[in-house]
């Protein structure tokens, strides 16, 4: 028969699946780039309203997602201080997961 693959020879952390989830793991990095990809260029107190999370957990969640380059930071030098966010090339091509996720959700929650 042709060749079956055997978990005892495979391990997760090497496949595309677990890349892609170590990025976007964790409890609001997909709410932070669905909005990013909703909303465009967003300043960091609009965000933080419209998810509705604490200053630091959004901080340290756009941190990482900066670090891990799917997300841009723009910091403008005025006063008060002024910082935008949007989606890299890298973050835009998760989109037409995000779009997908959005069209199952829209199918299957209960109206």
């Amino acid at each position: 028969m042709g060749t079956e693959r055997c978990i005892s020879k495979e391990n997760l952390e090497t496949t595309g699946f677990s890349y892609t989830l170590s990025l976007i793991n964790g409890k609001y990095k997909m709410t932070i780039l669905y909005t990013l990809m909703e909303f465009g260029t967003v300043r960091f107190n609009d965000m933080q309203r419209y998810i509705g999370l604490s200053f630091k957990t959004l901080s340290v969640n756009l941190k990482e997602l900066e670090s891990d380059g799917m997300v841009h930071r723009e910091e403008y030098p005025q006063i008060p201080p002024k910082v935008e966010y949007s989606l890299t090339e890298k973050g835009k091509t998760l989109m037409p997961i995000l779009d997908q996720m959005c069209e199952w959700g829209d199918v299957h929650r209960e109206r």
